[in-house]
């Protein structure tokens, strides 16, 4: 319900849903977000004098509580530096509520309901994704036909509901990490593609240029591509070669386009120009370029490999957002964030319950929310039968009422996430 109040009524965990100004004229981030921090709270009235609350997203306004009732906004990371806590706060307050508009993509199934059919694809897929290797180690032509349907299929699929094949790429093996990573890269700049509206033409020429994205490395020998240790700089260069063998490989396929060719290109670059092969930078590097460093640089560094454990999803959010500016465009990579969420699917969390628990899937409204696959009751025990919970519906000032605490480093208590996400459905 929509609610007028006085700003000096406001209290952390209320939704603003309208000022009595135009946004334009405040630092709001958002146009419509829930209030977090007792900063907030000291911006509103700075700027207003009465605001319109949603009753029914956040919480509403009764007779004022005594300061020391106010909940208190939670660290989302622990034992981290004062660097580290100071660059997850910020993150945790400028990503957590998302804007308050229709969407081009509503989710049209639930979780459960998709998983049946993107598992389905994303097996198609693989199997297609192997044999496009296979073509390229041999000389032979790429079925372009074959891989345009597996990325139309995955395209509906991530329309329908992301969440079932980005959980999907939760699923890893550092022994098949080149196919395999061709497949989450192009389900990541999909659904990527989707939280920046992309229309169905462009998400399928995206799709398609990250799943070829890295065909050239059919060209590099095995021994290097899988060396535990570091490359020497002789190494490196024959590593670096993979960008333009891919080039030119899908510049001599029938049926690539041009934009799905700059995906191959360019997903080594860095906005600072840094990168490789071609050392552009800024805007030189293009739209779908900049998405792909992006999708290929996240799934790099949350994958296991012979020469480095990977790092959890929140982890790799906060270093990537650390790398806006230098590595990456800073609005897209907020976007990415955005996109993945706060807590990102697979990401293991204390409740305010005590308990342990998996994200399983996001709320695109409200970041701070998503379902959470209960694992240890609050003395760390296994629960009987894993429960998955909705935060949504999960208000704190309820009894019994539960919130994210805080995230766990990945391993802890030796839970293994993916043995959570409802895969199995």
């Amino acid at each position: 319900m929509k609610k007028k109040v006085s700003v000096n009524d406001l209290r952390i965990g209320v939704y603003v849903l309208e000022l009595d100004r135009p946004w334009l004229e405040t630092p709001f981030l958002f146009q419509g977000f829930e209030v977090k921090t007792n900063e907030e709270l000291e911006e509103l009235k700075r700027h207003c004098k009465y605001v319109y609350i949603d009753t029914e997203v956040g919480y509403d306004i009764k007779p004022k509580p005594k300061p020391g009732d106010l909940p208190q906004v939670n660290n989302v990371v622990t034992e981290l530096d004062d660097q580290d806590k100071k660059l997850s706060f910020e993150i945790l307050n400028k990503f957590a509520v998302g804007q308050k508009r229709v969407p081009r993509y509503p989710d049209r199934t639930t979780l459960e309901e998709e998983l049946v059919e993107a598992k389905e694809v994303e097996s198609e897929t693989k199997h297609t994704i192997y044999n496009i290797m296979d073509d390229v180690r041999m000389g032979r032509s790429i079925n372009t036909a074959s891989a345009k349907k597996v990325v139309a299929d995955m395209v509906q699929s991530i329309i329908r509901n992301p969440d079932a094949l980005v959980c999907l790429t939760q699923l890893k093996n550092k022994d098949e990490y080149t196919a395999l990573h061709s497949l989450r890269v192009c389900i990541l700049a999909l659904a990527f593609g989707r939280h920046l509206e992309f229309a169905v033409e462009e998400l399928n020429i995206l799709g398609l240029g990250a799943l070829l994205h890295d065909v050239g490395k059919m060209k590099v020998p095995n021994d290097i591509l899988n060396k535990p240790g570091g490359l020497t700089d002789e190494e490196f260069e024959l590593m670096k070669s993979h960008v333009p063998h891919g080039v030119a490989i899908l510049e001599k396929t029938k049926g690539v386009p041009p934009a799905s060719i700059e995906v191959a290109r360019l997903h080594h670059e860095r906005y600072d120009g840094s990168g490789y092969a071609y050392g552009l930078k800024g805007e030189q590097i293009g739209l779908f370029g900049q998405i792909g460093a992006i999708v290929d640089c996240y799934d790099a560094i949350t994958s296991d490999r012979t020469y480095h454990k990977g790092m959890s999803a929140h982890d790799s959010l906060r270093k990537m957002y650390e790398w806006r500016h230098k590595d990456f465009h800073n609005t897209l990579v907020e976007q990415f964030i955005q996109c993945m969420g706060i807590y990102p699917i697979g990401s293991l969390v204390e409740m305010s319950t005590g308990s342990i628990g998996v994200v399983v899937s996001v709320n695109r409204m409200r970041r701070l929310k998503p379902r959470v696959a209960l694992v240890l009751d609050p003395e760390k025990k296994p629960y009987p039968v894993t429960k998955i919970i909705d935060l949504m519906q999960q208000p704190v000032e309820t009894k019994g009422g539960v919130e994210i605490k805080h995230v766990l480093p990945a391993g802890t208590f030796g839970i293994n996430p993916t043995d959570y996400i409802p895969f199995s459905v």
